[in-house]
């Protein structure tokens, strides 16, 4: 009986064995760079509301009171799309002589529940008492406010500055869930960063020290 045995044809190369830990050392290292990213992510997410909480804070609460302006959010398209609804403006004082055509003003009306609109100026009398009577429009009207009102102390307050939509995101934190979600989770999302903050070192530590001992 004859046997056959199989013949190497010369200058072939070996099938060389699988490298042993080589797989499972680049499995930690995307395991751990996935980690960091995610952990970096977060970070730099938890330190963008705190930054935007903190400027919020500071415009709304704290400058008028040290600069002296005044913020009140549009509630109509009356002036779009200048202003648009939902916007936050910003108006700081002038001199009720120094008002004049076209520009934008937060005052009373004279009439109704003489709430605040921040309408354009389209005329200005100067009285011989030294009043000041004024006849607005908003921009998106097609007439003229029907009422001339008589602008009350020396102060004005000229628009400035406009904060797109920054107005629904306050009367979002005003509703009552959102404001027990921040009451009980700034919170703790806080104590959850500093605990990731006092432990993230020793677990790259950890995570080096396995790819060390895989390699």
């Amino acid at each position: 009986m004859t046997a056959v045995l199989p013949v190497r044809r010369l200058g072939a190369a070996l099938e060389l064995p699988p490298e042993v830990g080589t797989a499972s050392a680049t499995t930690i290292r995307r395991a751990g760079l996935a980690r960091r990213l995610l952990a970096g992510t977060t970070r730099w997410f938890v330190r963008g509301l705190v930054v935007v909480a903190a400027l919020a804070f500071a415009v709304l609460a704290v400058g008028p009171h040290v600069l002296g302006y005044r913020t009140m959010t549009m509630l109509t398209g009356s002036m779009s799309p200048q202003i648009d609804p939902g916007d936050v403006v910003i108006s700081t004082p002038l001199d009720v002589q120094d008002v004049t055509e076209g520009m934008v003003i937060s005052y009373h009306i004279p009439i109704d529940d003489h709430r605040v609109v921040t309408h354009r100026v389209v005329s200005v009398q100067h009285g011989a008492d030294g009043a000041v009577t004024v006849q607005t429009k908003g921009d998106a009207n097609t007439a003229v406010d029907p009422w001339q009102a008589t602008l009350q102390g020396q102060t004005a307050y000229q628009v400035r500055a406009v904060i797109p939509e920054l107005g629904h995101v306050i009367e979002a934190l005003r509703t009552r869930i959102v404001s027990k979600a921040l009451i009980y989770g700034a919170p703790a999302l806080l104590a959850g960063w500093l605990i990731l903050a006092i432990w993230r070192p020793a677990e790259d530590d950890e995570d080096e020290q396995d790819t060390e001992d895989a390699a």
